[in-house]
């Protein structure tokens, strides 16, 4: 079992994209997710994320930064509030069973976060990673987006390319 989630919330520097993998511990994302924290690379440390510090949250979650620390205001932000809005949107898929409680004892979750060099309020970060990692984690419960939903987009956007 292997689910893959996407969800981008917010806009402006303040903005969270959060990619999530979920599966099973003795299987590919379990050794993903190992070889992952013990290979952290200049810039890019993955780490267990907490919902409080020494409460690491079930199942297992490692928090990879997609965007490289520039500075103390990036790496606070990175580590501190977009981390904890992870933690509570984890903390919220157990809460309404996206995540079964039962299962947590088997998986692993990797979530790749990006925060933007330039974001400048710690409870805008926090509040859409708690958004963008809950919905990302529904996404990937769901097996969405469907070929369907994705044949009837004629355009493609994002937030660099708005077209």
């Amino acid at each position: 079992m292997m689910q893959i989630g996407e969800s981008f919330v917010g806009d402006g520097v303040n903005a969270a994209h959060v990619n999530t993998v979920l599966g099973e511990r003795d299987g590919p994302v379990g050794t993903a997710w190992a070889t992952a924290l013990a290979t952290p690379t200049s810039g890019h440390a993955p780490f267990v994320a907490t919902l409080r510090p020494s409460l690491a949250l079930t199942p297992p979650t490692l928090f990879v930064n997609k965007a490289a620390i520039t500075g103390g205001r990036h790496a606070e932000l990175t580590w501190g509030a977009a981390q904890a809005g992870l933690a509570l949107g984890v903390r919220d898929a157990l809460a309404d069973r996206t995540i079964a409680p039962g299962a947590v004892g088997r998986l692993v979750l990797i979530a790749a976060v990006w925060v933007s060099p330039d974001a400048d309020d710690a409870a805008a970060v926090c509040k859409n990673n708690r958004a963008a990692t809950s919905a990302a984690l529904r996404a990937g419960s769901a097996g969405r987006p469907t070929v369907e939903e994705l044949i009837a987009v004629e355009d493609a956007t994002n937030a660099f390319y708005p077209r």
